[in-house]
This record gives structure tokens, C-alpha cells and sequence, in this order.
């Protein structure tokens, strides 16, 4: 037991010191302008290491857009090696990582920033947890700091507290509710944004669309049971990452969709639009060389009518003489 104990502790201490520089060097900026005890100081710190982290992770992000880009596009390959070898698991499971291979997909790459978002989640939920129970430092947070924020409100409430140990108080209880019902909003929204617009239709039947109706309800679910027994500090940090997960998404999503899905045809008509106000479609270029063509003069009924040929003085004075009549037998 001692020995796991040692490996979590050198996995840890490290998370302990980076997680503590930055939220002191926030704490530090915000105490210039708010008072260093008050919530709103802590508040503001924690939001400002969530920026960071997740800053952080962006390039780990684009890779498991990436990833999940592939795997929904190889979806239609994957049900046919289902049909092919549904009755041999071992060879489907082969033929699967070898397509995957090929491609050049990593299955596990969507799950890269959630993995490395737990041991960092973990120090944070120790770190406060520890500083609001016991007053515990941790890193370069000191114990008058850690008993600092123990003891600091937002709008009256403890935000070291959790739901389930409020003591009775309503405040603690509303507030922590509040956060919850945030993170089963963000979280809901942000998969359900991503099956709805960003998957085509090919990927939604099969094994890995029924795996995305269950992460849809059954996240929401497990973080809404999870978070009651959360600092309301944490509880913070939890629900500004789901928000900066949401608006990354809804950004990729628009800018660069899957093709072959709903935000892909949004795109292509947001795009078509955008050509056609600038006059740069086959269609619009066409209207505006029509449009500036010079139009055809009108016909001048004088200059159509057809002149006589020009004649000799000697024709024109045979022309005036008057022909003999013919005679009548």
C-alpha cells in the first residue's frame, strides 16, 4: 500500500506545484484590485488556471478532432467488415486496428484530453478539498493562503464547501446546485452538438453511434451525482472548462465540419452566400457580365431601308422616256 502510495505521490507533486503557480499568480493579480480573502478573488484565480490548462491542451484537442473526424468517416468500412467477419471476433478486431492503421487513426487520441484532464482534476479537487477542510498547503500554496481560501465567500457562501457537508446552509446548497445544473447543460449540449451537426449519416447507426446516445445521457448523469460531493471551487473550474469545451467545439465545428454532414452543407451554403455578395460564383459572374454588356442599338428604319443604285446621266434620261406601246395584232 505504501508503495502506491509513494507512486502517487511522485505522479502528484509535481501537479501540486504547477496547479499552485499559476492559481497564486492569479490569486496575486486579482488581489491588486479585490480583496485577497474574498471569494470573488478566488473565484476569478480558479477561472484564470482553467484558461491556462485548457490553453494548454488545444494542440491535444485538435488531434482528437482529428481522430474522431477519421473514425466517423471510416464508420461505412467498419460495418462492412462487421457483415464480413461478425462471426469471428478476433479476426474483426484485426481487421479493424489494421483499417485504422492504414488510415492513419488512433482510436484512443479522442480520449487523450480527457485522460490528461483527470490527473490534473484530481490535484485541483485535492488541493482545495485539503486547503478547505484542513488548511493544508500544497506546492507553493502556503497554510495562510490554503486557510484563506477556506475561509473565503462569493455573495455570502463559502466556496469551499460541497452540497452534501453544507451544514444547512441554502446558500451553499443553491450555489452548488447552480454549478451542477451548469455542467449537465454544458456537458449534454456539447455531445449532443456533436452528433447533431457534426456527424454524417453513415455514423449514426451501429456500434459507435449507440456508444454517442450513451455518453450523451449517461455523462450529464454521472457528473450531475459526482458534483454534489465537490467543492463549489472546483465545481468553478468544472463548469468554465465544459463552457471553453463547448465554444472550441462549436468553433470546429462551424469552420472546419466533417464532410458529408449537416454543419459541412451550412458551411457550403454559408460560403456560396459569401461568394455571391463578393460576385466571385460562375453564377454571379455570369449575371454581372450580362449586366455590364453594352445593349444592342435599336434599328433605325431609315438606314434599313434599301437606297437605289446610283445611274448614269445617259440611264436616267432613258429612263424618263416613255416607252413605245406595244402594237395589237
Amino acid at each position: 500500500m505504501s508503495f502506491l502510495g509513494d507512486i502517487g505521490h511522485f505522479i502528484m507533486t509535481p501537479l501540486y506545484y504547477a496547479i499552485s503557480v499559476v492559481l497564486v499568480g492569479f490569486h496575486k493579480f486579482w488581489s491588486l484590485f479585490l480583496d485577497p480573502a474574498s471569494g470573488a478573488a478566488w473565484a476569478l484565480s480558479i477561472v484564470g488556471l482553467t484558461v491556462v490548462i485548457r490553453a494548454a491542451l488545444i494542440p491535444l484537442f485538435v488531434k482528437q478532432i482529428k481522430s474522431s473526424r477519421n473514425m466517423q468517416l471510416l464508420q461505412p468500412k467498419v460495418k462492412e467488415l462487421q457483415k464480413k467477419y461478425g462471426h469471428d471476433r478476433e479476426r474483426l478486431a484485426q481487421e479493424t486496428m489494421a483499417l485504422y492503421k492504414d488510415s492513419g487513426t488512433n482510436p484512443f487520441a479522442s480520449c487523450l484530453p480527457i485522460l490528461l484532464q483527470m490527473p490534473i482534476f484530481i490535484a485541483l479537487f485535492r488541493l482545495l478539498d485539503q486547503a478547505a477542510k484542513h488548511g493544508k498547503a500544497h506546492g507553493i500554496l502556503n497554510q495562510a493562503q490554503a486557510q484563506q481560501f477556506a475561509d473565503s465567500e462569493l455573495f455570502g457562501v463559502n466556496i469551499a464547501k460541497t452540497f452534501i457537508k453544507a451544514d444547512g446552509d441554502v446558500g451553499v446548497q443553491i450555489m452548488a446546485l447552480f454549478f451542477v445544473l451548469c455542467m449537465l447543460v454544458t456537458t449534454f449540449t456539447t455531445q449532443r452538438q456533436l452528433m447533431t451537426k457534426n456527424m454524417p449519416a453513415s455514423a449514426m447507426t451501429g456500434q459507435y453511434a449507440q456508444q454517442q446516445k450513451l455518453l450523451l445521457y449517461v455523462l450529464p448523469v454521472v457528473f450531475a451525482v459526482g458534483g454534489v460531493a465537490f467543492p463549489i471551487g472546483v465545481l468553478i473550474y468544472w463548469t468554465v472548462s465544459n463552457l471553453w469545451t463547448m465554444c472550441q467545439q462549436f468553433y470546429v465545428i462551424r469552420n472546419n465540419p466533417v464532410p458529408g454532414t449537416p454543419a459541412a452543407k451550412a458551411k457550403e451554403e454559408r460560403d456560396h452566400a459569401k461568394a455571391l455578395r463578393k460576385g466571385k460564383t460562375p453564377e454571379a459572374e455570369v449575371a454581372l457580365t450580362e449586366q455590364d454588356a453594352p445593349e444592342p442599338a435599336e434599328e433605325n428604319p431609315t438606314s434599313a431601308r434599301q437606297q437605289p443604285k446610283k445611274q448614269s446621266r445617259s440611264q436616267r434620261q432613258g429612263s424618263g422616256k416613255k416607252k413605245p406601246p406595244k402594237k395589237r395584232p
